[in-house]
């Protein structure tokens, strides 16, 4: 019977030794998981830049508008500008 009780003790030692050592881990990796959250949460979710301003146009002659144009497409091909940002800045440029 000795031999059997102590068979049984030290598989609850081991036992109780596998759960406390799970759990301390799974704290420890749902804490590092919570720090780690709101920076990725503040990566996906910030609100992109604002366009940038096109310039003012020193003058309303045909080419500073062109030019102006120009630098409109070169930005939206880029990716910078979205298609109502790039229609909205046109229409100003080529408004009287």
């Amino acid at each position: 019977m000795p031999g059997l009780l102590r068979g049984v003790a030290r598989t609850a030692v081991v036992a109780g030794t596998a759960t406390a050592v799970s759990n301390r881990v799974s704290r420890r990796q749902a804490g590092r998981w919570a720090r780690q959250e709101p920076a990725q949460a503040e990566q996906q979710y910030a609100p992109p830049p604002p366009p940038p301003a096109a310039p003012a146009p020193p003058a309303d002659d045909m080419s500073s508008k062109i030019a102006q144009l120009k630098e409109l497409g070169e930005l939206k091909e880029q990716g910078v500008l979205t298609e109502e940002e790039f229609a909205a800045q046109k229409s100003r440029i080529l408004a009287p």
